[in-house]
């Protein structure tokens, strides 16, 4: 088993960026020129299972998207992050929340908004399309681009290392 599979081991919360990681790093402009952002159901899946399976999920993000907080929200998602400039002060808020020490979290992120917060955690990673200096402090780089399964990548692998992968009373009738 490679070194990094080994560091999963010792994961115990999941904390993801959404621009780039839980939805693409492009969008379509609704009528008002917002962006509108994507989610990807197998990401939504992975997050439901590592909640079901007693994982602390947060999301912390720059941006501020109703639709986006609301999804989370029905995903189950308690830590839920918006309008952020310092992400190392809300990433400090979930770990005080949690008791959860920053070596045991993995943080997904994609650019440079994420390059302080992601060097506080013990497993920094990135999807397959994140900027270079992202890449380049990335413990693991996704085979996945933002918002296409990068999320799901992390999260099964960290339980697979784990051998919590699927729990029997996950239901395939729950929205993701």
């Amino acid at each position: 088993m490679s070194f990094f599979k080994e560091e999963l081991k010792n994961i115990k919360a999941f904390v993801f960026d959404v621009d780039g990681v839980l939805s693409k790093d492009t969008s379509p402009l609704n009528e008002e020129g917002d962006p509108v952002r994507t989610a990807n159901v197998k990401d939504g899946f992975a997050i439901r299972n590592a909640l079901a399976m007693g994982y602390p999920v947060a999301v912390i993000t720059g941006g501020f998207v109703e639709r986006v907080r609301l999804r989370h929200e029905r995903l189950g998602v308690k830590y839920y992050y918006d309008k952020v400039r310092d992400k190392s002060k809300c990433l400090n808020d979930f770990l005080e929340k949690t008791g959860i020490k920053p070596e045991n979290v993995l943080f997904m992120g994609d650019d440079l908004v994420d390059y302080k917060v992601m060097l506080e955690v013990g497993i920094p990673v990135c999807p397959q399309d994140a900027v270079s200096d992202i890449k380049a402090i990335s413990k693991y780089v996704s085979p996945r681009k933002g918002g296409e399964g990068c999320v799901r990548d992390v999260i099964e692998q960290t339980l697979r290392a784990q051998e919590k992968w699927i729990p029997k009373d996950m239901s395939v009738n729950n929205a993701y």
